[in-house]
């Protein structure tokens, strides 16, 4: 079965240009299009597409208040890819604190646009560490963030859940983490899977983000 894929971007360019680079590919599929986000809940549960690819900023609602929507009203939302122009931009951080998987520059190259929408589809989160730290030191709450701590506090992890956290943060993939802790990946799995249950995260994105707000690791 192919990816399927909702566009919401309020230029028309930008949709057109996704579509042609996504549809070049056999397994991936574009189902639908819209304008704004006041759109996405009517089209996602109309096409049921496994990716929203998602301009962050638009008129009438944002990519940051679609995203709450669709987390909020769907039992099973679909995977959130925003697409932005400014990998620096306060609406980016909103964007992932609000819930989405992970953020793509409207500059990306084709073939980095199609690895994105596959590493989302597979349920991985795109994340940039660099920009990410960035956008944490900027943006975030640098550790004051009551909730986010109190969140950690109760989540109590583990030694090395911490430490598969803190190299989560860092952008490292399973593999890496593996490599880096001397330990197998199915093993770095487990870890992956205990703390996001431990942290009630959706995916690695919302653990990292946590992590971040909570002062557990520093963005700097």
């Amino acid at each position: 079965m192919p990816v399927t894929v909702l566009l919401v971007d309020d230029e028309p360019l930008v949709r057109a240009g996704l579509r042609a680079v996504l549809e070049a590919q056999p397994d991936i599929e574009v189902v639908g299009e819209a304008a704004d986000g006041a759109a996405v809940i009517p089209l996602v549960r109309q096409v049921r597409p496994d990716v929203v690819a998602m301009d962050v900023r638009m008129p009438l609602l944002d990519g940051i208040e679609a995203t709450r929507a669709l987390l909020r009203t769907l039992d099973e939302p679909p995977k959130i890819l925003v697409v932005t122009t400014f990998e620096n931009d306060e609406y980016v951080y909103e964007a992932l604190r609000a819930g989405a998987d992970g953020f793509l520059l409207k500059r990306a190259r084709p073939a980095e646009i199609v690895h994105a929408v596959r590493l989302i589809a597979e349920g991985e989160s795109l994340l940039f560490p660099a920009s990410v730290r960035q956008l944490a030191a900027e943006y975030g709450e640098g550790g004051g963030n009551r909730a986010a701590r109190a969140l950690l506090e109760r989540a109590r992890l583990t030694e090395r859940e911490g430490e598969v956290l803190r190299l989560m943060a860092r952008g490292l993939s399973n593999a890496e983490i593996a490599a880096r802790l001397v330990v197998g990946t199915e093993t770095v799995k487990s870890h992956v899977s205990a703390v996001l249950a431990k942290l009630g995260a959706r995916d690695r994105t919302q653990a990292v983000i946590a992590a971040y707000e909570s002062g557990f690791v520093a963005p700097g």
